[in-house]
């Protein structure tokens, strides 16, 4: 189906997303933090369907992540995930098309990246803001 690039510090939490996503017929690339995350956006002849990247990690964080990843992939669509609160967001990405919330379901996740894989942009569509991230 998609080709994703899943972002994640969390051992558990990046295992039992990345098996979810198997399961849904994806192509999974996985990476243990930010840094790592974009040298596998920059391989060259790779390209991605999907960004899926935790909020907090190491290194490069998650909104940091999907600034470099919007100004040099700004269409590539962003699904972020986060254990916490959503009133700390800070700060437009207009490729950030959700925030999965966690803990999240093995259909929960599945279900989000679905339609992030089928929903345009935030600055394509009308009737919405550009998303603050945390």
């Amino acid at each position: 189906m998609a080709r994703i690039l899943l972002a994640e510090d969390d051992f558990a939490v990046r295992d039992f997303t990345y098996r979810a996503l198997l399961m849904d017929g994806h192509d999974v690339i996985v990476a243990h933090e930010g840094q790592e995350a974009l040298r596998c956006l920059t391989v060259p002849g790779e390209t991605m369907d999907l960004l899926l990247s935790d909020i907090r990690m190491p290194v490069i964080d998650g909104v940091t992540l999907a600034k470099i990843a919007y100004k040099n992939y700004p269409k590539l669509p962003i699904l972020l995930m986060t254990g916490y609160a959503a009133d700390e967001r800070d700060g437009y990405v207009p490729s950030v098309v959700g925030v999965l919330q966690k803990p999240f379901t093995l259909e929960g996740v599945q279900s989000a990246v679905r339609a992030a894989l089928g929903r345009p942009h935030m600055k394509e569509m009308k009737g919405f803001k550009a998303f603050k991230t945390a």
